[in-house]
């Protein structure tokens, strides 16, 4: 006959009691009703404790300011006692046999001094109620990312990136062996598992064909560029060091493929190597605008920078959003406005004011404005390729965008599609994680809404976010991306270590940092070397997957050539995930219902879900 257990807890939750008057009893019945060992407090409090979680071991909880005076004299008294017998038996202070003497005092000086700080403190209660050992708990905390990236994560853990994609980008850089032993270490058969469906005739392809002009005559671009299919994504002097800049732009040079400066302006770093350069104008229109708070663009400031640049700037960006924080600002306080980022932004110095970044633009508000902006901005420059950069939110705000374009006969030459995954060195936490579509579904949305609106033969697409493989670089243009861009990528190809330290200016590898003395460990000279070869060798690798599938041109890489595991037993090509649209069929009102009805249904209460 099977006996029963019944557990009874009593637990005094009221205000005025104690969290110890907490009890477990533990009364055992036999089938007939009769208790074996009656009430018994089998359960201690410490045996409790191991079972409902303690922030600290029980030795910690019995640590307080009376124990750590009680120590603190112990330690003066055997002070005292060693210094006493060291005088006692030494001829000299300065002897050998008088350092533990020493040693012990000093120790005990500094436990005071530590101890009386946490006590006297207000902002740590856990420093205040256990001097000097409470610090404990903030040294683990603050070497806790370090211990876990080389002591915890697995080949296939850590965030933004794990540590095989990390490795992976340092072998390609310091051109040493990046190949794979003994098998995939990745399974297959997981869910959202990928690959690459490979032709039984493949082919090769050079290295040279992996370039895409963009440009459109059509709309008054005289100097279209003729693009690598992998770039530097933007990041801004003063996000990132002068030497960065210099080892980034030096390396595009020495591999022919474009340096997105970000909206920090044109600076003299940028410009010093002479490699091509992608000008990224926010909405605090650096380099080109004039005003403190309200900044507004100047045409005549635009083009004393663009002959600043002399010839160097290829491409022109708007920007409208980026994928980390999507629709937020942003201030730089005028005490950190060096005389060089000053210089690069066209602001006066000394500083008058702090450096604001708007949410959005002052030069238009509507997406007809927008489009006249770009016929402006591509005149005011001679005939440069000017596009936008944006992080996808509202589908029905695009289909607006789209149905300007057609409505007014002119737009961007390209619009680079920033993945809500994108990095940045500093955003609020939940614009990072929570706004904003995910590369995927923005890419194809764009290419969806530009294709059926009939002008993807017009406008390019960029594709940013997370893509540093050259089977990141084929999936983004399978998904319909013309050019594909990288700025963790290429940061890791300089050394950075994912310290996740972009924020504090403390960058150990002198990238995300101004401190003059982090930055001397970064030498422009190697490091150019490496942004070089890891872009060639990513390229390459992006070259020999499309020849495998039997393509000879990066063109013709579609949605149809990668597949995703979408269930355990179930596979789908990218093509049935994200079905593809006819060319002009949101013109000709035979568009998918779901993306027809957001052409056709502009209003902002419209509510859509891609």
């Amino acid at each position: 006959m099977i006996s029963t257990i019944r557990c009874y807890r009593r637990m005094h939750l009221a205000s005025n009691h104690n969290c110890q008057n907490q009890r477990i009893h533990v009364r055992f019945l036999s089938s007939g009703g009769d208790a074996k060992n009656g009430d018994q407090d089998m359960w201690t409090n410490a045996r409790v404790s191991s079972y409902v979680g303690h922030t600290f071991p029980d030795f910690i909880e019995g640590w307080n300011r009376k124990v750590y005076r009680k120590v603190g004299y112990g330690l003066a008294a055997s002070s005292t006692l060693a210094a006493g017998i060291t005088a006692m038996t030494c001829d000299t202070l300065l002897s050998t046999s008088s350092i533990p003497a020493a040693l012990l005092t000093a120790g005990t000086a500094a436990y005071f001094h530590v101890g009386e700080k946490d006590i006297k403190q207000k902002q740590h209660s856990v420093r205040r109620n256990y001097p000097v050992i409470g610090n404990v708990r903030y040294v683990l905390e603050t070497i806790r990312p370090e211990l876990r990236q080389y002591f915890v994560e697995s080949d296939m853990d850590g965030r933004p990136f794990d540590r095989m994609r990390r490795a992976q980008i340092y072998q390609r850089s310091k051109n040493v062996d990046d190949t794979l032993p003994f098998g995939t270490r990745k399974n297959l058969y997981d869910v959202h598992a990928e690959w690459a469906c490979h032709s039984m005739w493949p082919k090769t392809i050079s290295i040279d064909r992996a370039r895409h002009t963009i440009g459109t005559s059509e709309w008054g671009c005289k100097l279209p560029y003729s693009s690598s299919i992998f770039n530097i994504s933007a990041m801004s002097y003063g996000a990132i060091s002068e030497n960065a800049i210099l080892s980034l732009n030096n390396g595009a040079k020495f591999g022919c493929f474009s340096h997105n400066t970000g909206e920090g302006g044109v600076s003299e770093f940028h410009r010093r190597n002479g490699g091509d350069l992608v000008w990224n104008i926010g909405t605090g229109y650096f380099g080109c605008g004039t005003g403190g708070e309200h900044r507004v663009f100047d045409e005549s400031c635009f083009q004393e920078s663009l002959a600043e640049a002399e010839g160097q700037i290829k491409m022109i960006e708007i920007k409208l959003s980026q994928g980390a924080k999507p629709g937020h600002g942003g201030l730089l306080p005028k005490s950190k406005i060096t005389k060089e980022i000053a210089t690069a932004r066209k602001l006066p110095f000394p500083p008058e004011s702090d450096c604001h970044s708007p949410s959005s633009h002052s030069a238009f508000s509507t997406p007809t404005e927008l489009v006249e902006f770009l016929a402006r901005v591509r005149e005011l420059s001679g005939g440069i390729p000017v596009g936008i950069k944006m992080c996808v939110g509202r589908p029905g705000e695009f289909a607006a965008l789209g149905r300007a374009i057609v409505n007014v006969g002119s737009g961007p030459d390209f619009i680079t599609v920033d993945g809500a995954e994108g990095g940045t060195g500093a955003a609020p936490p939940e614009f990072s994680d929570s706004i904003g579509l995910p590369l995927e579904e923005g890419l194809v949305l764009v290419r969806n809404i530009l294709v059926g609106a009939g002008l993807k033969d017009k406008v390019k697409i960029i594709a940013s976010g997370r893509i540093t493989s050259g089977f990141g670089l084929v999936r983004n243009l399978a998904l319909g991306a013309d050019v594909t861009n990288s700025a963790r990528g290429f940061m890791m190809s300089l050394g950075c270590i994912q310290a996740l330290k972009c924020n504090t200016n403390k960058c150990p590898t002198g990238i995300a940092t101004t401190n003059r003395d982090l930055m001397e460990g970064l030498d422009p000279e190697d490091k150019a070397v490496r942004v070089y070869n890891y872009h060639r060798r990513t390229v390459k690798a992006a070259l020999d997957i499309i020849g495998a599938m039997g393509h000879e041109s990066v063109d013709m890489v579609s949605s149809d050539d990668i597949m995703r595991r979408v269930r355990t037993h179930e596979v789908r090509t990218l093509s049935e995930h994200f079905p593809e649209v006819e060319p002009g069929c949101l013109l000709a009102g035979t568009a998918p219902e779901r993306l027809q009805t957001v052409w056709d249904d502009l209003s902002p209460s419209r509510k859509w879900i891609y």
